[in-house]
């Protein structure tokens, strides 16, 4: 792998606004490249393939764990797997661009202890789990027995947060983006 190359790794909880947060810092000219994610769930109406995730049945994600092609991988939710293929990082670093990840908090975990220095893992937090709920809410793409669900998995989120390098409060979208956009800038200059 490049080894000038670095990783930024975006994580939240669901409903934070990591996605929109991440969507801004690749507007910026700072040589990003989006990581896009494997999963074994199945897509949302709006959500495309190779553009969203790398969608894989069960049993593709199982075979690629086995076969070693992700960097890291994890059992989000019961049969619903996440992880990072290694072809997809080791590519956007050979195209001379820097990759940026928008992972749970554990795969933002696994992904600094993979790339130790070479990574700045930043947790986007929402101002408290009362607003983070109703923006799950908003959303609307969760049943209520999810989305108490992604709360109760949020709460135990939240408790990792000290683990990452930044943490930034999303309370205001635009002083986020800023925020997001400085602390990138000055360690892509390292």
């Amino acid at each position: 792998m490049s080894s000038d190359r670095k990783c930024i790794v975006v994580s939240a909880p669901s409903g934070a606004g990591k996605t929109t947060l991440v969507r801004y810092l690749l507007q910026q000219d700072l040589q990003l490249a989006f990581s896009v994610s494997a999963t074994s769930r199945p897509p949302r109406e709006y959500e495309k393939d190779g553009i969203h995730y790398h969608f894989l049945t069960q049993a593709e994600f199982e075979q690629a764990i086995r076969d070693g092609r992700f960097i890291e991988w994890e059992e989000v939710y019961e049969g619903k797997y996440y992880g990072t293929l290694r072809d997809s990082v080791e590519a956007t670093w050979t195209s001379g661009n820097h990759v940026i990840f928008d992972v749970d908090v554990i795969g933002g975990l696994n992904l600094k202890e993979q790339f130790g220095d070479r990574a700045l893992a930043i947790f986007i937090e929402a101002p408290s789990i009362e607003d983070l709920e109703t923006r799950l809410r908003a959303r609307g793409t969760e049943n209520e027995s999810m989305l108490r669900t992604r709360v109760e998995k949020a709460k135990l989120e939240m408790k990792r947060a000290p683990e990452f390098d930044l943490r930034i409060v999303n309370d205001d979208l635009e002083t986020a983006c800023i925020e997001l956009e400085r602390v990138v800038k000055e360690f892509l200059g390292r």
